[in-house]
């Protein structure tokens, strides 16, 4: 959204595009984006319409982001590719794990949509599945505040942040950073967890891998 308050702003995407091409130099990227600046299916669902299908209102919205995204790396002239949950072959290429791990090994960052493709499932949810299916090494969940707390920070002004914390604690405190299902399926695979500022990526993606450590975040993992 940039500084809007709803939609796309392009130059904050060419901005997260930049950030995120500097940091392929370190590593090899990935992104499962969102839509929420575009739509909230808790927001249609409060008006009377069924959880199906304003969940997918809100996958489809995320192929908007997924598109808007890829532009902007065209922009800086670097290729990307969108992989959609939800088959719309004239936007984006269906999602296929063999074809994901292969374009991820050629250097060629990925943007996943779509969400897992069906409702009742968080765009954290899908990032977990497609971070396990694609056999990543950390899951790195960008965020407005700088890791997880005992509590809303933003609320409270004597919350404690975690600089470490075990998938059975963050389960068990119910500390709402992340959705439970996407904490236990880490846990199941054995996927470490790290949570951050997203203005830190924007703003120093020079640092690369230094920028994932606990100083700058919490990690999450047994």
């Amino acid at each position: 959204m940039g500084d809007q308050e709803f939609g796309i702003n392009q130059t904050a995407c060419k901005k997260l595009a930049k950030a995120l091409l500097t940091l392929q130099k370190y590593m090899q990227v990935a992104v499962v984006i969102g839509g929420g600046n575009i739509f909230r299916g808790i927001s249609l669902e409060n008006s009377g319409v069924q959880r199906s299908a304003a969940d997918q209102i809100g996958m489809l919205s995320t192929l908007i982001n997924g598109i808007s995204l890829q532009q902007a790396f065209q922009d800086l002239g670097a290729d990307s590719i969108v992989m959609s949950a939800i088959e719309c072959p004239k936007v984006a290429e269906a999602y296929n794990w063999k074809k994901a791990v292969d374009y991820i090994s050629k250097g060629i960052p990925l943007i996943f949509v779509g969400g897992t493709g069906n409702p009742y499932f968080t765009t954290d949810s899908a990032a977990a599945l497609r971070a396990c299916e694609i056999n990543a090494d950390l899951l790195v969940k960008a965020t407005k505040v700088d890791g997880i707390y005992n509590k809303d920070p933003i609320k409270f002004a004597d919350a404690v942040k975690y600089d470490t914390i075990t998938y059975t604690q963050a389960l068990s405190e119910q500390l709402g950073v992340m959705d439970a299902t996407a904490i236990a399926l880490c846990r199941s695979h054995s996927l470490p967890i790290f949570v951050f500022n997203m203005d830190k990526l924007l703003e120093n993606p020079d640092l690369g891998h230094l920028l994932f450590d606990k100083n700058n975040g919490t990690y999450v993992s047994e």
